[in-house]
């Protein structure tokens, strides 16, 4: 018997083990932490403006902790606030010309059904007089049964969404509750983070402590590279959009020219939220002019996000552009557009293990130490 082969073996599925039992230990546990889990990823982000109010202003450490947060919040506060105000002066501005839009598509579907539809039943309707009784009876059922089909459907949908109303409610409270829980996780973590540090220094091995510190190290450029990135990515789009809308001459072309940019990080939507519902209006609306020059922005805005996006995420957070278009592809065609964002997370942890030599270190723990082979 080889005694080699099946240490060896024992070994391989005691590390697959540990990986399977850690990642279910991992979901489960963070399904009632992840206000914590929060509030660490909060305050690893604004660690060093904490530092900077302690080393460099000779603040007590909780102090600069609170200033953090409050300017954190302050921005966001701020931004929200200027953002409301937009929608709001666009809102606005939307109530007076809107009537006259739909002025104008109430007239062009008016138009398509006296002009098109009407001619067109009545000409399906002599068609159908002229079938024998048993194809019109054919006919009648598999229009009654699609229409029992879309009634059933749409019924669904209002029984569900009126069903979901009292669970959206809910999400508000606790929502709030979550809230609240990070903020003070925020605090005490980042208060106590050196001291937390030594604590998980003294218990991890000496072994664990230099992988792990590469591990962090290097997910902590690949985070900031990766915010990075994104806010790069939107700026570009927003700047462009700006600029097109500015040739268009549209009015409040900073405030669309804003939420497209917002709306660009949400996947499955995307800039595409806007534009085409638009395009589609100003072609209904007869002015070709605007459809096109909003068409050709849209293509343009498509085609730097797709040139543009392996570029700057490899160049932040450091990985061979090939690697990254790679990821970018793979999780698209895996999980759709929400893909686009897991694709280079995973590549970056995974590039970021293999320069910590956590896979040689499993691998030479399931090799073991043993040279000769018994027989």
């Amino acid at each position: 018997m080889n005694l080699v082969y099946l240490h060896r073996t024992l070994r391989f599925i005691l590390v697959i083990s540990v990986i399977v039992a850690g990642a279910l230990a991992l979901f489960f546990v963070s399904k009632v932490t992840y206000p914590f889990i929060i509030g660490f990823l909060i305050a690893f982000m604004m660690n060093p403006l904490v530092n900077f109010f302690q080393e460099r202003v000779k603040m007590p450490r909780a102090l600069a902790v609170i200033i953090a947060l409050v300017l954190i919040m302050s921005l966001f506060a701020g931004l929200i606030t200027l953002l409301i105000v937009e929608i709001a002066s666009g809102a606005e501005y939307l109530a007076k010309v809107v009537p006259e839009h739909l002025v104008t598509l109430i007239d062009y579907v008016e138009h398509l059904f006296a002009a098109q539809l009407i001619p067109l039943y009545n000409q399906l309707a002599g068609m159908f007089q002229n079938l024998e009784a048993d194809q019109q009876d054919t006919i009648m059922n598999n229009i009654q049964n699609v229409g029992a089909n879309i009634g059933t459907t749409a019924g669904n949908f209002i029984k569900n969404f009126f069903e979901k109303i009292p669970n959206i409610l809910s999400w508000f409270p606790n929502a709030a509750t979550v809230l609240i829980f990070s903020l003070l996780g925020t605090f005490f973590i980042s208060k106590d983070w050196y001291r937390l540090s030594a604590l998980s220094n003294r218990l991890l091995p000496k072994r664990a402590r230099t992988s792990s510190r590469t591990v962090f190290i290097d997910l902590k450029k690949a985070l900031f590279g990766f915010v990075k990135a994104q806010a790069t990515l939107i700026s570009i789009t927003t700047v462009i959009i700006l600029i097109g809308l500015l040739i268009l001459r549209i009015d409040y072309a900073i405030t669309i020219a804003l939420v497209t940019g917002i709306v660009d990080i949400i996947p499955y939507l995307g800039t595409g939220a806007v534009f085409v519902p638009w395009i589609i209006y100003e072609a209904i609306a007869g002015d070709m002019a605007t459809a096109i020059g909003l068409g050709v922005l849209y293509i343009v805005v498509l085609v730097q996000r797709q040139v543009m996006e392996p570029k700057i995420l490899s160049s932040s957070i450091g990985l061979d552009p090939l690697a990254t278009l790679i990821a970018l592809f793979v999780g698209f065609k895996t999980i759709g557009f929400l893909g686009l964002i897991v694709g280079p997370v995973v590549l970056v942890v995974f590039n970021t293990l293999q320069r910590a030599n956590v896979f040689q270190d499993v691998w030479t723990f399931i090799k073991g130490k043993d040279e000769v082979i018994i027989k």
